[in-house]
């Protein structure tokens, strides 16, 4: 913005004086009405006068008419004055400064004096008037710089310098140079440029591991990061610092306390999601958790341990907390929620802190809280199916005209499973702890099926249940036999018990002759161990993998052998496993690897790198070395799940690449790449929701193999969360006139709505049951989708993401993954013989309740608010974290997307989280109100 005629002298005497003028000339047509107002007639006596009173300044300072009579100190009173007013109008950026206005047209002459100011550096009076203009010019340039020129940083770094030669000289002046005097946006201006300037240095040539090159830029970083931290800036602090790759500083603040660490660890926690370099990931949430134990938040500091996978540090956090029993009973909760294979040692509560790790309450608390809500009557299959509602008069006569309705083995299945994952959990149900008369309704597969649903039944409850599977065990029906010994193992799902009994029964069977009870007991120990990563069950298993024959009973056992594996070294990364199956898939034969269950040996290798990132590199390349098209859909297995979650746009970016050639045969990698977009994805918002739109591309571009696996992505991205829009979706795919892809969108609505008993669903899925009423598979895809939406009478959830979406299960995300990969295949898995591969859902079961208790682990019933979970990430003040809440008194049922808080002061909880068991203790500030407030 040029000067008008009217204003003072001082700009006539610049050498272009005359060009100015007609450059102003022409700009005046354009100027905005903002600049209008510089014009004298339009400012206010106020204004006028502090115009005035700058460019009496400007003029002081400039002295173009060379007098005698102003000194260096007259030209520093006069800076002075341009310095108080500049930094007194800053304060407030909700539009420009007036001093700032008034100073614009002076940049350049002021621009032209300072590179005219020549001088000795002993001379402090000059170097000082270098310094405080070279500051002034850093704000105008603020402004008026060019962007790409960072003239703002150039005068700040110039200023710094003469300041530190000041200093030097013993100057003490140089002191009060402090960058937040000049504001907030001043300083929010810097960090960019010092950004910019870093990366375009790094890019000619320094090395960003080393400090040198970037000293002054650094020195400046130690300024502004403290300051922005204390001045509630910590989200702009912290992406300075991941600019100039220096987040290691973030922990020598000592700025950072008890009344902030949570909004900069939040901040750190959330900014990891959009980290793609696996070592920027892991150090942004190392950072973090060096915060959370610097500020003893050691329950904090274990879920951020979970978050990375870094096990290794729960001895270490368990030692630090040893003064604070409470803490302790709250991080072993969260280990055994996580189904982490730990034992305390050395501690005088051992005993009880090992049960809470292993998991041995959580029966006898999910039946409590059921008792709570009086679900405990058991539900049959006809209870859920509702067929009475479902049928319009025209079929039912027509039916019952065809004289007695016969029991078909399908539909019968089709019920124990109904029968089994509707009751988990409860102990009781009126099919199969009875009478036996239910077992012989099925045959074959079916009465596996039917013995193995007790454990699903009894789950947790490893005494009881134990107690009625005996008897089956000893069966001299081979089939009920295995589907005992698979009942074990789901029984003792994510429970320890110290007898172990899941190996001792189930050991002579994975040795024996049987191919059924050996498939049974694989996929036991698989469900019973899952993420434990127990050696004993790795050597029983391993033989099992390494077997060879040309059979096809025989590739059926090293696939379910090596997803039991899978399952069981969940993202461990195991070498000998790892090596195994690798080696099993390249030395097998190419009718070994048509196998319909092949895919599951790549699953379990997949699911061995589980959420590792670069970790799944090595076997990559070996797998790449196969000469059969297995090999690349065991690639496209592996690199999805191991950025299962990490919501890495340039793995999706590949994954959508794969999608779009043109397959109509021997295209199982590419629905392998449209389920990892789901997986890649999930539990990271503006990446599914990204996902979601390609999907809609993916339906309307791509050949049917991909189409078929949109449903299943979809119930990935979704699990037990009934979104709207989502069901919407699936079930307009679940009328489409291919039936592979209809059957999966059902099976993707049950898996969508899990442990919800949401009505929407329930009432599509009965006109599903009545519409493909004369589709043996499709009927029975639908009673499986309703057994899912009422698990465990509604209490259940199947959601691996947990702890406040933060922490992704191994285990969980492995179950719903085996159900996934079988619907890829549904003909020759779920709807054939493999059907009880259902069972590894049982890995993904958790009660989504919210239980207070004391600390002796009684129930203690609290007020909490209920909510859909808000975004609090970066936001000013104290924000609400939940908003639509409503208010119970614990024990209360907690969904996906929700998220509970105390809604009361008489207690505080141990735990940052309100999931799952929580432990809280007396408020020690707490007054109960007089009785006049009352």
């Amino acid at each position: 913005m040029a000067p008008k005629d009217e204003e003072t002298p001082v700009d006539i005497t610049v050498d272009t004086a005359t060009t100015k003028k007609n450059d102003k000339d022409a700009k005046k047509s354009k100027q905005s009405n903002d600049d209008i107002v510089e014009d004298d007639n339009a400012l206010s006596e106020e204004d006028k006068e502090l115009k005035e009173r700058l460019e009496t300044c400007v003029s002081t300072l400039i002295n173009e008419n060379n007098e005698a009579s102003v000194t260096v100190p007259i030209r520093l009173q006069a800076l002075d004055v341009m310095v108080t007013e500049l930094r007194s109008a800053t304060s407030s950026m909700t539009s420009v400064p007036k001093p700032l206005k008034f100073l614009r047209p002076k940049f350049d002459l002021l621009k032209k004096y300072y590179g005219s100011i020549e001088g000795d550096n002993s001379d402090k009076e000059l170097l000082f008037l270098r310094a405080r203009l070279a500051d002034v010019l850093s704000v105008l340039a603020m402004t008026l710089g060019k962007h790409e020129d960072r003239e703002s940083l150039n005068f700040k770094l110039k200023g710094t310098k003469d300041f530190g030669a000041l200093k030097q000289l013993g100057d003490t002046r140089a002191s009060d140079d402090n960058l937040g005097s000049w504001g907030h946006e001043f300083v929010r201006s810097l960090a960019g440029e010092i950004g910019q300037e870093y990366n375009s240095r790094v890019i000619d040539g320094a090395d960003p591991e080393k400090d040198e090159p970037f000293a002054d830029l650094l020195g400046m970083v130690d300024v502004i990061v403290p300051f922005n931290v204390s001045h509630n800036a910590e989200a702009e602090a912290v992406d300075l610092l991941i600019e100039v790759q220096r987040l290691a500083k973030i922990l020598d603040l000592d700025s950072i306390d008890e009344n902030n660490y949570k909004r900069v660890c939040l901040y750190l926690i959330k900014t990891a999601d959009y980290m793609s370099d696996p070592d920027d990931y892991a150090e942004v949430l190392d950072s973090a958790y060096q915060l959370f134990v610097k500020q003893e938040q050691y329950f904090d500091a274990l879920r951020v341990a979970l978050r990375i996978g870094n096990d290794d540090s729960i001895p270490d956090l368990l030692a630090k907390s040893a003064d604070d029993k409470l803490m302790k009973k709250q991080m072993c909760l969260l280990l055994g929620r996580q189904r982490i294979n730990y034992e305390v040692e050395d501690d005088e509560e051992e005993d009880e802190l090992n049960e809470l790790i292993g998991n041995e309450k959580l029966s006898e608390e999910f039946l409590k809280v059921a008792q709570d809500l009086d679900v405990m009557d058991p539900k049959t299959p006809e209870d859920i199916y509702k067929s009475h509602l479902a049928e319009t008069g025209g079929f039912s006569r027509r039916r019952d005209a065809g004289g007695a309705v016969v029991d078909s083995a399908r539909a019968n299945l089709a019920s124990t499973y109904v029968n089994a994952f509707v009751n988990a959990g409860f102990g009781q149900d009126k099919l199969m702890t009875p009478d036996n008369e239910w077992l012989y309704k099925n045959k074959d597969h079916g009465m596996m099926a039917a013995s193995a649903s007790l454990g699903l039944i009894q789950l947790w409850n490893v005494e009881e249940g134990l107690a009625q599977i005996d008897k089956f065990l000893y069966s001299s029906e081979e089939y009920v036999k295995a589907g005992a010994a698979l009942a074990v193992g789901i029984l003792s799902s994510g429970v320890r018990n110290d007898a172990d009994p899941t190996l001792a029964l189930l050991d002579e069977h994975i040795n024996g002759d049987s191919h059924v009870m050996k498939c049974a007991a694989c996929t036991g120990l698989g469900i019973a161990y899952a993420g434990s990563a127990r050696e004993d069950v790795m050597e029983l298993l391993l033989p099992i993998v390494e077997q060879e024959g040309s059979a096809p009973t025989t590739m059926l056992e090293v696939s379910l052998a090596g997803l039991a594996l899978g399952m069981i070294y969940v993202g461990k990364c195991d070498d000998a496993v790892g090596g195994t199956i690798v080696q099993r898939l390249m030395e097998a034969s190419d009718e070994e690897l048509d196998h319909s269950h092949a895919k599951f040996l790549c699953l379990g290798l997949g699911l061995l790198f589980l959420g590792r990132m670069e970790k799944g590199e090595a076997m990559l390349e070996a797998l790449r070395t196969i000469e059969h098209k297995i090999s690349k859909f065991a690639v496209v297995v592996l690199e999805t799940c191991a950025y299962a979650g990490s919501g890495n746009v340039l793995k999706v970016q590949e994954m959508l690449h794969q999608c779009a050639e043109h397959l109509e045969e021997g295209a199982e990698h590419q629905m392998a790449a449209v389920i990892g977009i789901g997986l890649i994805t999930m539990g990271e918002e503006v990446g599914a929701e990204m996902a979601l739109r390609s999907f809609e591309h993916l339906l309307h571009y791509c050949e049917m193999p991909v189409k078929r696996a949109v449903p299943l992505a979809l119930g990935v991205l979704n699990i037990s969360n009934p979104d709207f829009a989502v069901i919407d979706q699936l079930s307009r795919m679940s009328h489409d006139p291919d039936a592979e892809i209809s059957q999966n969108a059902i099976l993707a609505m049950g898996l969508v709505s899990a442990g919800t008993n949401n009505s929407r669903v329930a009432g599509l899925l009965r006109q599903l049951s009545e519409f493909y009423s004369k589709e043996a598979g499709h009927v029975f895809c639908v009673r499986i989708a309703q057994a899912m939406l009422h698990m465990g009478k509604g209490l259940l959830t199947l959601s691996p993401i947990h702890s406040d979406r933060m922490i992704t299960s191994g285990p969980a995300l492995g179950g719903v993954l085996t159900l996934i990969y079988s619907c890829l295949d549904l003909k020759s898995t779920l709807l054939d013989k493999t059907h009880y591969l259902l069972y590894y859902l049982t890995c993904a079961m958790n009660p989504r309740m919210l239980i207070t208790v004391n600390e002796d682990l009684s129930w203690r019933p609290v007020t909490v608010r209920v909510g859909m979970a808000v975004e609090t990430v970066g936001q000013a003040g104290k924000p609400k974290t939940i908003t639509g809440f409503q208010t119970h008194t614990t024990p209360v049922l907690i969904s996906t997307k929700e998220r509970a808080e105390l809604g009361t002061e008489e207690v505080l909880s141990v735990s940052s989280v309100l999931e799952g068991i929580v432990v809280v203790k007396d408020n020690p500030d707490f007054e109960e109100p007089s009785d006049e407030k009352k």
